[in-house]
């Protein structure tokens, strides 16, 4: 396994040493290299150094430690903008307005992310990726400028961790391998599977702190509960339409 992919892990804490420019251009032509939909590159990259911008930012990423301490914010965005316009300059008439090609924008967008993120780690970085970008999406737009045809979908933060944190537990490889078709997952398959993590300290330090009686009952009732879930989509799709990824839905 590539070094950098078996050792990946989330760094929460960086020091406030800047990082050079050439290394964040390296970073941004590793993810230019990403396959993406029909060598159209439906995304941008907004790459936040200024110390006031990334103070502003904070908040809108819940003030979390690596949103805090990074001396680099990669925003990555799907963006139909950039495409749409050379086609009109061309005479050509767009039609990529539509959920069709935001799903390929988001793709497109989260694979130049992955790109990036194995080259700021190639480069001595640690990096944490941001699901808050979505909660806050339109107040990051707002922020970062974002015209019309261009949505946030993931943010990266980077930087020298002052750390080195453990790796991350992952699910066996049977968890997520299906070999020929999709085979469905039975009852004794879901316990095998997540036996072990059930079964860690940290998760029994996890339930006794928020007097739960199961790993699942952490996330359905304080990671990622209901109302939050609607809540978020709605604000997500409204922004969405705003944006103008949904102008040829009627």
């Amino acid at each position: 396994m590539i070094k950098q992919i078996e050792e990946h892990r989330s760094c929460r804490f960086f020091s406030d040493k800047s990082i050079d420019k050439q290394i964040i251009r390296a970073i941004a032509e590793a993810a230019v290299r990403a396959s993406n939909t029909g060598n159209m590159q439906l995304y941008s990259i907004v790459a936040t150094t200024d110390r006031e911008l990334l103070d502003a930012l904070a908040p809108l990423h819940f003030s979390q430690p690596a949103a805090r301490t990074a001396p680099l914010l990669l925003t990555f965005c799907a963006d139909i903008n950039r495409f749409s316009k050379w086609c009109r300059l061309r005479g050509a008439e767009p039609a990529y307005d539509n959920f069709l090609w935001f799903v390929n924008a988001a793709t497109d967008a989260l694979l130049a992310s992955q790109n990036a993120s194995l080259e700021a780690e190639a480069n001595g970085l640690g990096v944490c990726y941001l699901g808050t970008t979505i909660y806050n999406a339109a107040a990051i737009a707002r922020l970062l400028d974002m015209p019309s045809g261009v949505i946030p979908i993931t943010t990266v933060a980077v930087g020298y961790p002052t750390d080195t944190p453990s790796l991350t537990d992952r699910l066996p490889i049977e968890a997520v391998l299906h070999e020929q078709r999709y085979h469905d997952y039975t009852d004794s398959d879901i316990e095998a599977l997540w036996a072990e993590r059930e079964s860690s300290e940290f998760t029994k330090e996890l339930l006794e702190q928020n007097q739960l009686p199961t790993l699942a009952h952490i996330f359905t009732e304080r990671r990622y509960t209901q109302k939050d879930n609607l809540a978020m989509s709605q604000s997500y799709f409204e922004l969405l339409c705003k944006q103008g990824f949904f102008n040829q839905q009627k």
